[in-house]
């Protein structure tokens, strides 16, 4: 019998049994979606999970694929196509592996004003890397095998599949030839080495100057190269500041690390990098926001810039220096290369920064701690930090509470984890629940505004449902807050302001409660702990929620007046 004969299979046992060996745990769905499917993949131990809009399903996803390490699944019927793809904007941007799955109308039936007609592959070309149609059941393997290699190969970017029906119900119906070949788990993917020669350049270039710094991007933290850098940087004496998605890859406290760089970073650790006269990039693709609009990095400075992929390099800066391969492999190639050089290197540079570094953290330590009524956020966020397990896992919205997060939050360096939204308001809650699927016992907090958090409030019924346990801190100030402040910052009327981007004073603790979660409201600075204590210790959804003005600036970032 020939090893390789095919046999028929249900496409949604071929699915299911697909995922659950590629150790997916949970996939995230909006009714009405492959349900014969969906329905197999609980029988084969998946938790589907279903949300309250495509959006959440998306952000879902996204949280999960950061945590788990792998991809994130969510599936949408064909008339929410167009949302789900548009939710992807966060994992697109944030460099997060997604699988899109939708329903469309049949090929045959297109062209002709068909209900709920519109081209997917339109729509997702803005937020993934590859869409593909699956049009017969025969062709499931090869499509999602061919999706599953994409979402592992390259910059990881969320993949899209549209599967015939409405609901996909022409795929799900039907059967596959399966043989050991149509399959997804055996797919191997193997490093690329770096440039032994280019390696040589580049330790010339670090060895020769005096005021080395490090920036390490969210690549390098996902990879989990906190150590390796360490390593690096004392042996090139280099103090390393990190992007915000890459803040939890160093312990906090080390001496090496200055913090968080860009438009959403410390006024110190900007100064610091601007004054450095090499700069060694890994896993960072010097965004205008990981560069304050491009200011804080300078055509004077020399730039090195370790990445997966040649197309990242030099974008910004065209006159980089460039290692082209596995970040682990460089980073380890680049130790072994100055060990065996033996060059002592002068440490002016990283004892200047180190001691501006405590200056700064000594600058901000009282309104850290501040127990003034109205209260800081600067003061949740040190709440937080006492309360984080050693391998607990921090999940921020964008804007202000990126900011805050990414200047006061503390991390250890090992297994606790810091995730914050590439762009989209109201991303941290789901994305929360999906990190705490992948989290499995570990604890999650999610810190987002009441802004954020009523964009996607429904979804504490499916945390509750799903038994998904999570504490929720939400900073409400009644407004947009950032938003807030920036109108005062340019002379609009209190009147004008509260128009445009003020709230109700509602509580939000009474609403987590009438869902059935767990709600406290906190008004007092000395509350904040207990009640984050309280919350981690509940076996259920907790919201805390705490009393804020909307006056409530984040601290701005520092950047030179003249480029």
């Amino acid at each position: 019998m020939d090893i390789n004969m095919a046999r028929n299979m249900k496409v949604s046992e071929w699915f299911a049994k697909e995922i659950k060996q590629c150790d997916i745990s949970h996939v995230f769905f909006i009714e009405a979606i492959l349900r014969k499917t969906i329905i197999e993949l609980s029988h084969h131990g998946v938790k589907p999970v279903l949300t309250h809009s495509e959006a959440a399903a998306a952000y879902m996803a996204d949280g999960y694929s950061r945590i788990a390490r792998k991809p994130g699944i969510c599936m949408a019927q064909s008339v929410g196509a167009s949302n789900l793809a548009a939710a992807l904007q966060d994992a697109w941007l944030g460099k997060s592996q997604v699988l899109a799955i939708t329903g469309c109308k049949p090929r045959t039936l297109q062209g002709r004003n068909a209900y709920q007609e519109v081209d997917h592959a339109k729509a997702f070309s803005a937020t993934s890397k590859l869409s593909l149609h699956a049009q017969h059941p025969q062709e499931i393997p090869r499509v999602f095998a061919q999706a599953w290699r994409a979402l592992h190969t390259g910059k990881m970017q969320p993949v899209h599949i549209d599967v015939e029906g409405l609901m996909g119900e022409y795929i799900d119906a039907g059967a596959v030839a399966t043989s050991k070949r149509a399959t997804l788990s055996p797919i191997r993917f193997e490093k690329q080495i770096p440039c032994s020669q280019r390696i040589s350049q580049c330790v010339d270039q670090l060895l020769a100057s005096s005021k080395v710094a490090i920036i390490a991007g969210y690549e390098a933290a996902y990879a989990n190269l906190g150590a390796k850098l360490i390593a690096l940087a004392e042996k090139l004496n280099a103090p390393i500041a990190t992007t915000v998605g890459a803040k939890g890859a160093i312990a906090t406290s080390h001496p090496m690390n200055i913090g968080v760089i860009g438009s959403y970073g410390m006024p110190v650790t900007n100064q610091i990098i601007h004054d450095a006269d090499t700069l060694l990039i890994v896993g960072s693709q010097l965004s205008d926001q990981n560069t304050h609009g491009w200011t804080i990095v300078h055509d004077e400075q020399r730039i090195i810039q370790l990445d997966r992929n040649l197309d990242d390099i030099g974008k910004s800066y065209a006159d980089t220096l460039s290692i082209v391969g596995d970040l682990e492999s460089s980073i380890d190639a680049l130790n072994d290369a100055i060990d065996v050089c033996g060059v002592l290197r002068d440490n002016a540079f990283v004892d200047m920064a180190g001691r501006r570094m405590a200056d700064w953290r000594a600058s901000v330590y009282d309104v850290a701690n501040s127990n003034k009524n109205p209260i800081r956020v600067e003061r949740i966020i040190q709440e937080i930090n006492k309360v984080l397990p050693p391998d607990g896992v921090l999940v921020a919205d964008t804007g202000y509470a990126a900011i805050w997060t990414s200047v006061f939050a503390s991390f250890d360096g090992a297994r606790q984890e810091y995730l914050r939204a590439a762009g989209s308001l109201g991303w941290a809650f789901p994305a929360a629940i999906g990190a705490k699927c992948a989290a499995g016992s570990r604890k999650v907090i999610c810190f987002t505004g009441d802004g954020g958090f009523y964009y996607h409030m429904s979804e504490i019924e499916p945390a509750l449902r799903n038994d998904i346990p999570l504490v929720v801190v939400v900073n409400n100030n009644s407004g947009f807050g950032q938003d807030t402040v920036n109108m005062y910052a340019q002379g609009m009327s209190k009147e004008d302001v509260q128009l445009l981007a003020g709230f109700e004073k509602t509580s939000i603790a009474s609403i987590a409660q009438a869902f059935g979660a767990n709600g406290m409201r906190v008004t007092r600075p000395e509350d904040i702990g207990p009640a984050l204590v309280a919350a981690l210790n509940s076996d259920t959804l907790t919201v805390v929620e705490v009393i804020t003005q909307i006056d409530c600036a984040a601290p701005a970032a520092w950047k030179p007046e003249h480029n």
